[in-house]
């Protein structure tokens, strides 16, 4: 009987490398997607990152360094979405990953939340990774190797009030990786997101420094007892992008220290 041609990981000495990559983060100027972008930089591969606040994206980029472009714009202005693509290609050379991760947030009760609160939300996240991802497709499938990366959130699976809009699109991003991940499977683009638990940011630090007990609430569910770090959110993106996660497409990674099954 014949042996599984199974690959050993010596195929791959360097399955965590991005060596060759050009990654485009979109709300790459700071928190989690400065922090994916300096893990992909680590990792060997270009970077450019993208947003609407231009000194944010300069301050970023002098950070980087020289492995770093920028070109700024907002994602829902999708009607521009293939000229950018087009631009970015042209200025910096093909994308191979893309991560969707800029976004936004109206923290109101339902009562409250108009219509218009609520498509505002839907329109960054969900719109404009949309038409970004349509428009920079072409250029992923010519690399033979990419992904698309879309940055979720615990919103996505646990009921949190005052963010029916949020949870919707990010709930959202479940089925869209799942259906773009089948049909996208024979084009050798792997599609998957990454749902950050409660990470150490500066806005998650001022969002609970006034409300200890919300802080506490919080830190009870965690079963490791602590935030995560925004460089945990980055090695998860760059591990997804990698040779190493070469037979996983369709998956939510969710990187929240237990959170999610902590009881």
């Amino acid at each position: 009987m014949n042996e599984p041609n199974i690959r050993s990981t010596h195929d791959f000495p360097n399955a965590f490398s991005l060596e060759g990559h050009h990654g485009l983060i979109t709300g790459g100027g700071s928190g989690l997607g400065l922090a994916i972008a300096r893990c992909f930089i680590a990792a060997g591969a270009r970077v450019t990152i993208t947003g609407t606040n231009e000194p944010k994206l300069q301050a970023a980029q002098a950070s980087l360094g020289a492995q770093c472009s920028t070109l700024p714009f907002d994602v829902r202005d999708t009607d521009r979405a293939q000229a950018f693509a087009d631009s970015i290609e042209q200025a910096f050379g093909s994308v191979s990953i893309l991560v969707n991760n800029a976004g936004n947030t109206v923290k109101k009760p339902i009562a409250d939340m108009s219509v218009s609160d609520f498509t505002a939300v839907m329109d960054v996240h969900v719109t404009g990774a949309y038409a970004l991802s349509r428009a920079f497709l072409p250029q992923i499938e010519r690399g033979g190797n990419g992904s698309l990366l879309f940055t979720a959130s615990m919103s996505s699976f646990l009921g949190i009030p005052m963010v029916t809009g949020y949870a919707a699109a990010k709930a959202a991003y479940v089925g869209m990786i799942r259906s773009m991940a089948t049909e996208l499977a024979p084009n050798n683009v792997r599609v998957n997101g990454v749902a950050p638990g409660w990470i150490n940011t500066p806005l998650f630090r001022q969002a609970t420094s006034a409300d200890p007990a919300r802080r506490q609430k919080i830190n009870d569910r965690i079963p490791m007892s602590r935030f995560g770090e925004e460089s945990d959110i980055g090695w998860a993106m760059t591990y997804l992008a990698s040779k190493a996660a070469n037979y996983v497409t369709g998956h939510m990674l969710v990187v929240d220290g237990g959170a999610l099954h902590g009881f």
